[in-house]
């Protein structure tokens, strides 16, 4: 599934955006953006492998969700200067761009 490439290779980019963030934000900020972003592709596989369309819509919904929770934390990493500017707003255009592809695929399965 496409959407479930992208979403895994944001959830990539993520990963190593977080890798340099100091070690007293393990249990915050890098453990909390890395499981959200996670969570989008893990979702879009779980919807994917149900039978029914709206179990499949319930799980695109909680991805989609996820992909709102990855742009706040983004938004959060620019504003305590942990992220530059540049990074998040590529990042969060590709996660908004992702919605748009989650809203598609619900509004197809009715």
């Amino acid at each position: 599934m496409p959407v479930w490439q992208k979403a895994n290779n944001l959830a990539t980019e993520v990963f190593q955006l977080t890798v340099p963030l100091p070690r007293s934000e393990d249990y915050g900020l890098t453990s909390q953006i890395r499981r959200s972003s996670n969570s989008v592709s893990g979702n879009i596989a779980e919807g994917f492998g149900r039978h029914t369309s709206k179990d499949k819509s319930f799980f695109y919904t909680i991805a989609r969700g996820s992909a709102f929770e990855t742009q706040s934390h983004l938004l959060y990493g620019q504003q305590v200067e942990y992220f530059t500017p540049e990074k998040v707003e590529n990042l969060y255009q590709e996660y908004s761009a992702l919605i748009l592809e989650l809203n598609r695929l619900m509004r197809a399965l009715g």
